[in-house]
């Protein structure tokens, strides 16, 4: 947030809100809030796409306890019915976790309406002409894009989601390409 001190004499100080200076030749956005369940859809997909390998833990004592079973060493039934609802309650919880995000008082600045503002250099969050965030490209780990939306990770489960319908054109699209393929973020095709 852009905030800067007025002087008013005798030491006393007044606190002005400026303009948050920007760049007349970035990528200007229309205003855009995220939904809350593209939110969580976004965040599964990275939950799954970062811990698929665990789903073979219950598949292996699903095998062991067939093979158990089959041999007659130990014939049980229950060790089925543990792991099924042991792996539905693990991804449950994270569901859950997603879920609660977005009823918090403290996360609806995620979901409220945002002006993206982006150049090679940065990028600019603006709530209005005086408030707003600076993302610095380093502070993105990884792009892609998808579809219908570029999706930028900033760390595990942080992201900013631009759907193309945020675009005023196809040629912002064709820019934004270009600083993602500068940046490495997305491969030449």
């Amino acid at each position: 947030m852009a905030k800067g001190y007025s002087s008013q004499g005798q030491g006393q100080q007044k606190r002005v809100q400026q303009p948050i200076p920007s760049n007349p030749l970035a990528i200007k956005t229309k205003k855009f809030a995220l939904e809350k369940n593209k939110f969580i859809t976004l965040n599964m997909l990275q939950f799954v796409r970062k811990q698929w390998y665990w789903g073979f833990v219950p598949l292996a004592l699903i095998l062991i306890n067939a093979i158990v079973n089959v041999t007659k060493v130990y014939p049980n039934y229950w060790i089925y019915v543990i792991t099924v609802l042991g792996a539905l309650a693990y991804v449950a919880f994270w569901a859950i976790q997603f879920t609660g995000v977005t009823q918090l008082e403290q996360y609806k600045q995620l979901f409220q309406k945002y002006r993206y503002e982006i150049d090679s250099r940065q990028i600019l969050m603006k709530l209005n002409d005086t408030e707003g965030g600076i993302i610095k490209w380093d502070m993105i780990k990884t792009a892609r894009k998808e579809k219908d939306a570029y999706v930028l990770d900033m760390g595990q489960y942080q992201f900013i989601y631009l759907p193309f319908t945020v675009f005023n054109n196809d040629n912002d699209k064709k820019l934004i390409d270009r600083i993602l393929k500068d940046k490495g973020y997305i491969s030449a095709e």
